[in-house]
């Protein structure tokens, strides 16, 4: 069957399903970028500020939604390698409904208390009334957000990973072009900015949505197939809290981390925006190379096929460190370039510190590259406690050292806190990932 990457060349699989993924995730990233980007230009530093204290709050409910949609596909890879096609629908339908009322709950909660929590990370005062809107609007389509996650995380869980890049390609052009409308022409400011996104969310979503029910009846959930499966429910809330819960830690730690670049002012604020935008760029293939991962190690998970989770593994870790390399030694040497692409040449103390922070990070990139890979394949074989465990080392380290290093080295010691982190968490998930390999060999052994 289309999708099925319980047989073929691994490699080939994995690449193939990779590519849309890596330009997929890219294009997310190109949202927010976006944003950044224009207001910047069109508005100034203050509202690049505003609009980079505002993301890591935004991203905690965006990355709990998604945690959510990721324990879930897990769940329908491992259902559809396992050739159980009738269970794939019920999770579907039991996912959907479940993750509708999640996400309304949550909507309203952000929106409530959006303007405390940037209160608290220390936002300075003349950029909170932007920040906060911002953040206001973008809770308020966080609907959007869910259903693409969920319709996206679905497709890809059978196999299908180009369909929603396309339909997020599209959507990126539109922010972009609404984005400059609504900001360049227009002039409204920030908040333009966040209905641009929440428009490019909603038609992403609908496209993907009218996709499914075209196209694809696997999982095409109709009116009378609607349905809370309570077995399903409980399997889903075991495989999905924990995502969730691991990408809501991470991202709080990240909130907290802006805690620690907040006091040093607009000028830092708005360099630490730019860097941590191209980071995500550079670490987006890292990230969707994670995804992969997880889809063909729960598919064959399913279908019983540890050799194939064993090649997959093995050959991930190749790909990744060519790439963390590489984008690493453009990072080094177009730091100033980039940088030149969020402020104008004139904010010289915002360059000049982003240029020191990217430099310095590009070094920590493969640490990044082999810790997705782990938490891929863990994902995928559905122990997700140790990627939980991991992350929660791994956020500990990085906001203790932050607040630790930052008298000494100001916004700098936010790479030093990231790379340690990411060290403890590589050692952590190395040792879990020799366990289950060694433990996995001799079920194997036993059972030939």
């Amino acid at each position: 069957m289309k999708g099925d990457m319980t047989q073929g060349n691994t490699s080939k699989i994995l690449i193939t399903f990779t590519i849309p993924m890596v330009l997929g995730n890219i294009f997310q990233q190109l949202y927010n970028t976006t944003d950044a980007i224009i207001v910047g230009r069109f508005i100034g530093k203050n509202a690049l500020a505003a609009v980079g204290v505002a993301n890591p709050c935004m991203s905690i409910a965006i990355f709990l939604i998604f945690g959510i949609c990721m324990g879930t596909s897990v769940l329908m890879s491992q259902l559809f390698g396992a050739g159980k096609y009738g269970d794939l629908k019920k999770e579907v339908s039991t996912a959907l409904i479940a993750g509708i009322i999640f996400t309304l709950v949550i909507s309203v909660i952000f929106i409530f208390l959006s303007r405390g929590i940037l209160v608290l990370t220390g936002t300075p005062k003349e950029i909170l009334d932007d920040a906060d809107i911002y953040l206001k609007i973008i809770f308020g389509g966080l609907i959007f957000s869910f259903l693409y996650n969920f319709y996206s995380s679905a497709l890809r869980s059978v196999g299908d990973s180009k369909t929603p890049l396309i339909f997020l390609v599209i959507s990126s052009i539109l922010n972009g072009v609404l984005c400059v409308i609504f900001v360049g022409i227009l002039n409204t400011g920030v908040a333009g900015s966040a209905v641009a996104t929440v428009i490019a969310q909603g038609v992403s979503a609908i496209l993907c949505i009218a996709y499914v029910y075209m196209k694809i009846p696997l999982i095409k959930i109709n009116l009378n197939e609607l349905i809370l499966d309570k077995p399903l429910l409980k399997r889903t809330i075991q495989y999905s809290w924990i995502a969730a819960l691991q990408q809501s830690i991470l991202y709080i730690g990240r909130l907290l981390v802006q805690g620690v670049v907040n006091p040093f002012g607009t000028n830092a604020i708005a360099a630490y925006n730019a860097v941590t935008r191209i980071d995500s760029f550079v670490l987006a293939p890292g990230d969707s190379f994670g995804v992969s991962v997880a889809t063909y190690s729960a598919q064959n998970s399913g279908a019983g096929k540890f050799e194939r989770i064993t090649e997959g593994y093995k050959k991930s870790n190749i790909i990744i460190t060519i790439y963390c390399v590489a984008t690493a030694l453009i990072v080094f040497l177009m730091a100033e370039r980039i940088m030149g692409l969020f402020v104008s040449s004139s904010e010289k103390d915002v360059i000049l510190t982003g240029v020191r922070y990217l430099k310095l990070m590009s070094v920590f990139y493969v640490l990044s590259g082999f810790c997705n890979i782990f938490q891929g394949l863990f994902r995928g074989v559905g122990k997700l406690r140790i990627t939980l465990i991991a992350t929660i080392m791994q956020i500990t380290v990085r906001v203790a050292l932050s607040y630790m290093l930052a008298p000494y080295l100001g916004i700098i010691s936010v790479c030093y806190a990231v790379g340690a982190g990411w060290v403890l968490m590589m050692i952590y998930e190395g040792m879990a990932c020799k366990k289950y390999f060694s433990e996995n060999k001799k079920l194997q052994q036993a059972q030939g």
